[in-house]
């Protein structure tokens, strides 16, 4: 990064973001744009990744375009956005009316930052517009969405080097938090950004969070409730079952009186964003949610993450685990387990993915895929057939896909069962090796672990609230 650069790096960083220093990662991804270089960018959760492309946006010439892959954390983002101030800032997805995607098409170019989701990239409208609009900086967040391999198969997103290409090629950004080495050279050859490439990337470990499993044995209610006796602060549990997540959140505020709200995607997009901000406003101590929620969201003192269910992945479970102590004081990941949990997960890869007998089906009849409902299945066939890929390379391609989410599943098996450290199965995944232990590591390291924070009492919370307003009465009046 020239000098010149990196002045107004920092003055931005402090004028915009309110910060003096940089976290790790974040300063060689902001070198790396302001260079005119590609970057691949894998930070650990809660690192600040949006401000490896927000900050040098303000720097670099034309709009910034965000390829984001969950409406709702698109949503968050451009909320948080105008809330800081950032008024040039917009979202183009399927939450708008026709009416309302037509007039931002026609003001694109007075955008600085365009949010939008990968299929709507698929629409020539669409793509036309973007044409016209000098953009400066190309950013795909979640990149490992764009791997066969990685957390979830999303067709769309293996077409976006043919977007970028038509497009004009612009600078790009991959932002990532877990992605294997073979995940991370998919990315790469996919968005074909080989040439001056800077690869950014840092350990997935979170040694400030204190790794737990308890094993159960049809009395996982029983073990979450003993549980929430000792964890306090802001927490998150996560289930497969939005049935569960309702339930569970009722069954907490009944038997704990704890503030507790389940979240999923059944909700309305209003009370939706209602639990989000009571959450980060801290009305709300506990959400019980689906996989729906987490993404995005800023909140530096969540304390704890329980899973009631097992996670099909490593890179799914250090996701949603590092929602929690963004604030590196402390926390605690729980994993509720119950020989046979992986059912569950062996189900859900059963119903995303076509077997032989499907895929041949959608290739004899492919004229009628149009008719039928929009599915994981009816996707995956659609964009085989769409990028006119023969049936046997088809299937061996879901093969090798179901071999790995295979692999993912079992890892994740090992590590509820597994009698040695937890962090060295995780980071072994990730081809990594466990250079910190704090606050005991985990229930294998330590056989009695303890809280690695100092909890809160809402007591106390009431008591200091009301001692910081006794002190400035007393100082408006001279007391």
């Amino acid at each position: 990064m020239s000098v010149k650069h990196n002045e107004q790096a920092k003055a931005i960083l402090f004028e915009k973001f309110g910060f003096t220093e940089y976290r790790e990662g974040q300063e060689e991804a902001i070198a790396s744009a302001l260079q005119g270089n590609h970057s691949l960018v894998m930070l650990p959760t809660g690192t600040g990744k949006t401000l490896c492309y927000q900050l040098p946006s303000y720097i670099l010439e034309g709009t910034t375009l965000i390829i984001s892959p969950l409406l709702s954390l698109m949503e968050d983002q451009v909320e948080k956005m105008k809330s800081n101030g950032e008024k040039s800032v917009v979202a183009l997805n399927s939450f708008l009316t026709y009416s309302e995607k037509s007039q931002i098409l026609k003001r694109i170019a007075d955008y600085k930052f365009v949010f939008i989701s990968p299929e709507m990239l698929q629409q020539s409208s669409v793509i036309e517009r973007l044409k016209s609009v000098m953009i400066g900086l190309l950013v795909v967040d979640e990149a490992h969405c764009i791997s066969q391999w990685g957390m979830d198969f999303r067709p769309d997103y293996l077409k976006l080097g043919e977007v970028k290409s038509r497009l004009g090629n612009p600078l790009t950004m991959a932002l990532t938090a877990t992605a294997v080495d073979k995940v991370r050279e998919e990315i790469i050859k996919v968005l074909d950004i080989k040439d001056n490439l800077n690869e950014v990337i840092y350990p997935v470990d979170r040694p400030s969070i204190q790794l737990r499993i308890k094993q159960c044995r049809n009395n996982k209610d029983e073990e979450l409730l003993s549980a929430l006796d000792e964890l306090k602060g802001p927490g998150i549990i996560y289930f497969t079952s939005k049935r569960l997540a309702d339930k569970t959140a009722e069954l907490i505020r009944a038997e704990k009186g704890i503030r507790a709200e389940s979240y999923h995607s059944d909700l309305t997009k209003e009370d939706k964003r209602k639990i989000q901000s009571q959450f980060l406003a801290d009305k709300l101590s506990i959400i019980c949610a689906t996989s729906a929620f987490g993404m995005g969201i800023d909140k530096p003192d969540i304390r704890f993450v329980i899973h009631y269910h097992l996670p099909g992945s490593p890179e799914m479970y250090l996701q949603e685990i590092g929602r929690c102590s963004r604030d590196r004081k402390g926390g605690v990941a729980l994993l509720l387990y119950e020989k046979g949990d992986e059912g569950i997960q062996i189900r859900l890869q059963q119903d995303s993915l076509p077997d032989k007998n499907e895929l041949s089906f959608a290739y004899t009849h492919s004229d009628k895929l149009v008719h039928l409902k929009e599915d994981s299945k009816t996707n995956i066939s659609r964009y085989f057939i769409n990028q006119k890929i023969p049936l046997e390379e088809a299937w061996e391609k879901i093969s090798d896909y179901q071999l790995n989410k295979q692999y993912q599943l079992r890892t994740m098996i090992e590590y509820a069962v597994s009698t040695g450290c937890r962090r060295k199965i995780l980071l072994s995944y990730f081809n990594e090796e466990v250079a910190v232990r704090l606050n005991g590591c985990c229930s294998s390291c330590t056989e009695s672990l303890s809280l690695p924070y100092s909890p809160i009492e809402p007591k106390k919370i009431k008591q200091n609230y009301e001692k910081m307003w006794q002190e400035k009465v007393n100082l408006l009046f001279n007391l």
